[in-house]
């Protein structure tokens, strides 16, 4: 009974608990995932695959979704990620734009495209009665900005809300 009755120093174990929460794993795996994240994210904007071509301009700010016209290498228009021909395109804008002509219209063209092409397909779209037509490019700093076009409607500045190559 003696060796049960130790004071208070003798009878304590080497070993205690840790009261402290070591949080450097976590952070470590959440930086991971945000590396992660931000380098897919804007993989996933688009499925058409497009080279944008890279200048040196502010961006335009606007409110509503714009609509997206794309031009892949190999001359095939797409509207909004489904494929179209050029004869049919303006029909589809109208109905998606519902008669509004002062929708605004990005048109992505891959740079390996010829000129021809890309004012072709814009050509036609101011054709059919829209007003805010930009071609897309790549800032020098890996964003997608509007480029207006003498058709399109400038003066704001600011990104828009896709961004990133497509």
């Amino acid at each position: 009974m003696a060796g049960s009755l130790q004071g208070p120093g003798r009878g304590r174990s080497r070993y205690r608990p840790l009261s402290e929460i070591n949080v450097t794993p976590m952070v470590d795996v959440m930086l991971v995932l945000l590396i992660i994240f931000m380098v897919t994210a804007p993989l996933m904007s688009s499925s058409v695959n497009v080279d944008l071509p890279k200048v040196n301009a502010t961006p335009i700010n606007q409110d509503s979704e714009p609509l997206q016209v794309s031009v892949n290498a190999q001359g095939q228009v797409y509207l909004m990620d489904q494929a179209v021909e050029l004869p049919e395109l303006v029909a589809k804008l109208q109905a998606i734009a519902k008669d509004q002509k002062d929708r605004r219209i990005f048109v992505r063209g891959d740079r390996t495209n010829t000129y021809g092409r890309i004012m072709e397909v814009m050509g036609t779209i101011i054709q059919g009665g829209f007003t805010k037509v930009s071609l897309l490019t790549e800032q020098a700093g890996g964003k997608s900005a509007p480029a207006t076009s003498p058709a399109a409607a400038p003066t704001s500045s600011a990104t828009p809300r896709r961004q990133g190559r497509g």
